[in-house]
């Protein structure tokens, strides 16, 4: 079989168009690396296609041309068989009453042939949510300042964002991803990098707050020196960070206040195997000091028998610890969300996911067949990035997720949404196809390979249903037609930025009926200008001087400014400021509005600025105010007064 004949089997567009209008034909040799990279498809030869059910709704199968008839079939949960029936036609129309969840689909026709495919129950749409209109306060938490937090936002600020945000009638608040990081690589802090999208971020720990903790524990520290500057000096804290749990741990292990050894070990049974073999894979990773392809032969790949041996061998005081840690930032973060509820936030924590993980780290390692290590997920060139782009992370593949079931999208999804009452998926373009560039080629040499859109969105609506939480999808930029409707038809809200919501060629904004209910609107990402750099072009001067082309010239940008005066005055709005942008965006159709907490308070410089590694300081500038002193900055009459009719009673 040739190279386009087997790509052509997987999924693979061996050629598309890139957003410049230039045709694009993949390498053979890119090619290659990409087959080789995934297993091996499913061999259908009776069904052409995974089965999604939705319940309410009647669903019929094709059955293959070569298949003998009749077919029998037989739908299966575990060891329970749910139904069964047989085929005398070239179609199947399936049972309906079937309960939510994915269940194995056993076929065999009269000649002898069987197969097994994933059959997929879910309920007709995601969660909806239990709110009319609301907002949020969106920020980074690694940016926020206190009086007494350890030179990086930790869930006891977050605690108290949450109490100025209720107090503002706001019915969330918006965060960054949480997602476990590397802890010996303290300036690789992109919280869309993650090591682990399965768990936690222990640098967002306050381990003051715990009761195996004091302050005498590291005598000769200065902690304040660590609030001071601009900048977070990620070394340095985590360095303090990982002493201090480690403190609190070897107390917890000597002598554990009452009840405290049994929720940890509640929570280490809820969360098995996973932690352990999450735990056991960060001590592999620093006693080989490789990637985990390079380790011996017996931990190339996960397995909890050996994982259960390391943990009661010499080794075992290591993955506890590993374990101390994540159930510390679990039971902080589970805080935060019961203090939101008790508040009267009908949406809580809305929290963000990374659309890849890093190659080496523990997703990876722990779903090699589901996730490719060798290819990384991008962009194709545009007008903005000529060259393509590549994120260096790595992403599910379509054959993987079929041959486990989608299991581990299931699980990731579970994860994420675990105390979150929305959550926004990166780049959910991936949901339908990934653009994926193989390791030692060009960002602008990979390929679209289709992923199985139907049964994602059916996973990602079975698990919102169970976990109450509502779906946002990162959907901006150019998406196949029809893709915005599939989301919407199956509840993923869109995800709509006030900057790109204008007339291509013209430049002015749209208006009020063009946001969507079923949506989340904002003015900007962390990726884009804040409010105040937007005006002042702060983002072009910045892009400039380091030798970004930002896309953009100084009169585009004058016309935009024009533009969004305009559309402002449209409705009866007089003022320029942020407050005015947020009274027009309080007043569309959208049910969630974003504020980012860097625009409330006035900050320049973007969070992010892509395509750039040294050139600026991503992921580290703290916010200019400690969030003791942030109300009294907010213009909180104005602020009131643009988001009127989303505030939560109280």
């Amino acid at each position: 079989m040739d190279l386009f004949t087997k790509a052509a089997e997987l999924g693979i567009q061996t050629e598309f168009y890139d957003g410049q209008g230039c045709r694009h034909v993949t390498p053979p040799e890119a090619l290659a690396l990409i087959i080789e990279a995934m297993p091996e498809a499913a061999v259908r030869p009776l069904l052409d296609r995974i089965v999604v059910i939705r319940q309410g709704e009647e669903c019929r199968s094709d059955l293959d041309a070569q298949a003998a008839l009749p077919v029998r079939w037989q739908i299966v949960a575990g060891e329970a068989t749910l139904a069964e029936g047989t085929a005398d036609a070239r179609n199947v129309t399936w049972p309906q009453g079937l309960p939510s969840g994915t269940h194995r689909l056993r076929l065999s026709d009269a000649s002898g042939r069987t197969e097994e495919v994933p059959l997929l129950v879910a309920p007709p749409h995601a969660f909806n949510g239990e709110f009319d209109r609301s907002w949020l306060i969106a920020v980074q938490l690694y940016s926020l300042r206190s009086a007494r937090n350890w030179g990086i936002g930790d869930f006891t600020d977050l605690s108290q964002l949450i109490e100025l945000a209720a107090t503002l009638g706001a019915g969330g608040v918006g965060l960054n991803p949480l997602h476990a990081l590397f802890d010996d690589r303290p300036n690789d802090c992109s919280p869309y990098s993650p090591n682990s999208r399965m768990f936690l971020n222990p640098l967002y720990i306050d381990v003051e707050r715990l009761p195996e903790f004091s302050l005498s524990d590291l005598p000769g520290v200065d902690i304040a020196a660590l609030r001071d500057g601009e900048l977070i000096d990620y070394n340095v804290v985590a360095t303090m960070k990982w002493r201090a749990l480690r403190a609190a741990f070897d107390k917890f292990c000597d002598a554990p206040e009452p009840g405290r050894r049994e929720a940890f070990e509640a929570f280490r049974s809820e969360r098995a195997p996973l932690l352990t073999r999450f735990a056991c894979f960060e001590v592999l990773r620093h006693k080989f000091g490789t990637p985990w392809w390079d380790w011996t032969d017996e931990w190339r790949r996960p397995d909890d028998v050996r994982c259960a041996r390391l943990r009661e061998g010499p080794d075992g005081r290591a993955v506890e610890f590993i374990e101390f840690a994540q159930w510390c930032a679990d039971e902080q973060l589970r805080a935060c969300q019961a203090l939101a509820a008790e508040r009267g936030m009908r949406v809580g924590l809305y929290l963000d996911v990374a659309v890849g993980v890093q190659s080496d780290g523990f997703d990876a390692w722990n779903e090699q067949t589901a996730i490719s290590r060798v290819l990384s997920v991008g962009a194709p060139p545009d007008s903005l990035n000529t060259a393509g782009q590549n994120w260096g992370l790595a992403g599910f593949n379509a054959p993987g997720l079929e041959l486990t079931g989608f299991a581990p999208f299931r699980e990731m999804l579970r994860a994420s949404m675990r105390y979150a009452g929305a959550i926004r998926l990166d780049h959910v373009l991936g949901l339908n196809r990934l653009y994926l560039v193989p390791h030692g080629f060009a960002a602008n040499q990979g390929v679209y390979v289709r992923m199985p859109f139907e049964a994602l969105l059916a996973v990602t609506a079975q698990e919102s249903v169970d976990q109450r939480c509502v779906v946002i999808g990162e959907d901006l930029g150019t998406v196949p037609d029809g893709f915005r409707e599939q989301l919407a038809a199956w509840g993923v809200w869109s995800y709509r930025v006030m900057m790109f919501e204008r007339d291509f060629h013209q430049g002015w904004f749209f208006g009020l009926d063009h946001y969507l209910p079923n949506a989340l609107v904002t003015f900007n990402t962390h990726d884009l200008a804040t409010y105040s750099g937007w005006r002042a072009s702060t983002d072009l001067h910045l892009k400039r001087s380091i030798g970004v082309d930002p896309g953009e010239s100084d009169d585009s940008r004058r016309h935009a400014l024009v533009m969004l005066g305009d559309a402002l005055r449209h409705q009866g709005i007089e003022q320029d400021d942020i407050y005015a942008v947020l009274t027009f965006l309080a007043r569309t159709p959208s049910r969630l509005l974003a504020i980012a907490l860097e625009d409330l308070l006035g900050v320049l410089d973007q969070p992010n600025v892509p395509g750039t590694v040294s050139e600026h300081p991503n992921w580290r500038r703290r916010l200019p105010k400690a969030i003791e002193d942030i109300a009294a900055v907010i213009n909180r009459q104005a602020l009131l007064a643009a988001t009127a009719d989303r505030r939560i009673a109280g």
